[in-house]
């Protein structure tokens, strides 16, 4: 029996370390580095042959002819994989992979401490008003510093929408750390497990309606898409704060310039934009009470080595013949199975 050698690939976008990095060192696989800009008759070859499909998490990173569509699927036969970088998917259609016997699989979980620490950050700088100071202090005198009074957190509610692997990690450092009410609104959760994470499960209108502090931590997806939007904002407590690291499309970006410059809200931290960067002349590049950071909640040192490692290890394990821990789209297993033995010549798990 033939053997066939096992192949991935990955568009290098310059991050260190990345999957390549570590798959390179794996005997059993042979890895292609590919780059966004090269010609066609550069990237399609490896790509056609590929068994694995190693792609960024951030869909502006991704050109649209490199995302995983149905038209892209289409022209690979030898596909069995697409693993994203981290937690988010926006770059794959999940749908189509099914359809074709393509497992999806993401690394979430890989960066949840950072997202979760730079949630808590953005929350706790807005309530003292730091960007505020920080900006004043470097260009003015004689300012009273009353008018950078600010809130303590402790004791007050931050509603946490999505209580998923990021989501759980912010309630237990309010909840433990800060002595803050936490409620959460996810309907994939019961009562029950939403206790054990640290929160009491409210339905989406009273977690709105209650929130001091309202932070974002689901995917995007149609269910999610424009979930958080101008009416949702009114209802929202005067003087609140919203947070977003999740990802742009989850809230309506022009209806919360209007609540913050209506002074509705008190303030927001964005990390995760419509469009990415967003373009400088932004409204909410404007404002003084609004963090702005380059989708950078889960970029750490740390969560670098363990997206790459991750996504790795599960590359490995998949075309190894093994189930992977964290399989998106579970439905597509049966195709993709008989695909498997197809190329392969024996079955994976079951």
């Amino acid at each position: 029996m033939t053997t066939v050698t096992k192949r991935a690939f990955w568009f290098d976008d310059n991050k260190r370390p990345n999957v390549a990095d570590i798959l390179e060192r794996e005997p059993s696989i042979a890895v292609d580095r590919l780059k966004f800009h090269s010609p066609d008759a550069e990237n399609w070859p490896a790509i056609e042959r590929a068994h694995a499909y190693c792609i960024s998490s951030a869909r502006d990173e991704v050109p649209d002819q490199y995302k995983c569509s149905a038209a892209f699927l289409a022209r690979c036969p030898e596909l069995l994989v697409v693993s994203t970088t981290g937690a988010g998917y926006d770059t794959i259609d999940l749908g189509a992979c099914s359809a074709a016997g393509v497992l999806a699989v993401n690394q979430a979980g890989a960066n949840a401490d950072a997202v979760a620490e730079h949630a808590v950050a953005m929350m706790l700088s807005l309530s003292k008003n730091i960007p505020q100071t920080d900006r004043s202090l470097r260009r003015e005198r004689g300012v009273n510093r009353e008018v950078f009074k600010g809130w303590n957190a402790q004791g007050r509610t931050v509603g946490i929408l999505g209580l998923g692997q990021v989501g759980r990690r912010v309630a237990r450092i309010c909840s433990k750390g800060l002595q803050m009410r936490v409620i959460a609104c996810d309907p994939y959760l019961s009562a029950e497990e939403c206790a054990a994470r640290d929160a009491t499960k409210v339905d989406f209108d009273s977690l709105i309606a209650a929130s001091r502090y309202l932070t974002i931590h689901c995917p995007l997806t149609d269910e999610t898409r424009g979930i958080v939007g101008r009416s949702e904002l009114a209802k929202m407590q005067a003087g609140g704060y919203l947070i977003n690291t999740a990802r742009g499309g989850i809230v309506d970006e022009s209806a919360l310039a209007d609540a913050l410059t209506s002074k509705h809200l008190a303030g927001a931290g964005i990390d995760a934009w419509d469009i990415e960067p967003p373009p400088l002349q932004h409204p909410l590049l404007a404002m003084d009470n609004v963090i702005a950071t380059y989708h950078t909640a889960g970029v750490t040192v740390d969560s670098r080595h363990n997206m790459a490692n991750w996504n790795a290890e599960q590359i490995v394990q998949i075309l190894a013949g093994e189930r992977p821990p964290r399989l998106l789209n579970a439905g597509a297993w049966p195709l993709y199975a008989r695909r498997f033995e197809k190329i392969f010549g024996f079955k994976p798990a079951s």
